[in-house]
């Protein structure tokens, strides 16, 4: 009895059976965590919007190749190109410095200077000061906001405060 590769993942086949997708949810599965390890431990470890768009484009594309509206190595093969479109570009802005890497990754924006809180960047991108005494309580410190030298609205999407020194 010989294995049939295409039989097995429905390659072929007009319509899928309930255990062909299966198979290929199987194949899929260690196929993106192989081009994930390609990519590098970076493209799902943090969460900037570079990230996160990454990783809906990722799982749209993956679904595909499970359930068989894409073919199955081309569907692979684009979310490879995919995760090494994501690895050049990051290795790029890292090593340009000015408007690739602040497109690409943003930039932290500063929301407390001095202990005054930059109303305009707080509107700006919609912080209230009730996120920035979350993010003070979060790291442990006061919620006394003239405490603070200076918070940032990081690429994240967090908040980090640097005390005043006492």
């Amino acid at each position: 009895m010989e294995f049939d590769f295409n039989y097995l993942f429905g390659i072929s086949d007009e319509t899928l059976t309930w255990w062909q997708m299966s198979a290929r949810a199987i194949g899929v599965f260690f196929a993106a965590l192989l081009i994930v390890r390609v990519g590098n431990q970076r493209v799902f470890g943090k969460h900037t919007a570079f990230d996160i768009i990454l990783g809906i484009i990722f799982g749209s594309i993956l679904s595909r190749a499970i359930t068989g509206n894409s073919p199955f190595w081309p569907t692979l093969v684009s979310a490879l190109v995919l995760v090494l479109l994501h690895r050049g570009l990051a290795t790029l802005a890292y090593h340009t410095s000015g408007r690739l890497g602040n497109f690409v990754k943003g930039k932290p924006i500063e929301l407390i200077k001095n202990g005054e809180m930059q109303h305009e960047a707080l509107q700006r991108y919609s912080v209230t000061e009730n996120d920035l005494q979350e993010a003070v309580r979060t790291q442990g410190g006061t919620t006394d906001i003239s405490t603070i030298e200076t918070a940032y609205l990081e690429r994240n999407g967090n908040i980090s405060i640097i005390c005043k020194k006492k």
